[in-house]
């Protein structure tokens, strides 16, 4: 008898350390884990054109969101590129933007979302991990691709 109350014991302190509660604190953990470096590339996909290139490097912005994004270019023009919105989860959509300096030139930011990345409550999605890598490499890599492609960046 003395066995079985404490196998009873052990099982319900380890129960205790599943909990739901548990779980859920731990997925948080990961998700700020990642959040941060998310946050960084974010920040990496930000450069600035001078005026005798800006055309340039904003057409290969567009370029390089079709190689990148799991979703086709439905728009493109002088400020703006966007993606089609995501129809499945796990497929990475891009947008960019070219806002222009009063100095001449213009900054050009490239954005990235991801299906599925998110749950309820901004909770880790199923997605979240495929998600983030994809938006990570792909916005990292976008200024290297523009100063490796393009003159004077």
């Amino acid at each position: 008898m003395k066995k079985i109350a404490a196998f009873a014991l052990v099982a319900f302190a380890l129960a205790a350390c599943s909990s739901p509660e548990k779980q859920a604190q731990h997925a948080q953990q990961e998700i700020l884990h990642s959040e941060p470096n998310l946050a960084a590339a974010q920040r990496n996909a930000v450069v600035d054109c001078a005026p005798e290139n800006c055309d340039a490097a904003w057409a290969l912005t567009k370029r390089y969101i079709e190689q990148h994004s799991d979703m086709r270019v439905t728009h493109a023009d002088a400020v703006a590129i966007d993606t089609d919105v995501p129809d499945d989860s796990g497929k990475a959509a891009f947008s960019a933007t070219r806002a222009a300096k009063s100095t001449g030139g213009a900054t050009l930011t490239l954005f990235a979302q991801c299906r599925g990345m998110y749950g309820q409550d901004s909770e880790k999605g199923s997605d979240y991990d495929e998600c983030a890598d994809k938006i990570i490499k792909t916005q990292n890599g976008y200024v290297a691709f523009l100063r490796a492609h393009a003159s004077g960046q």
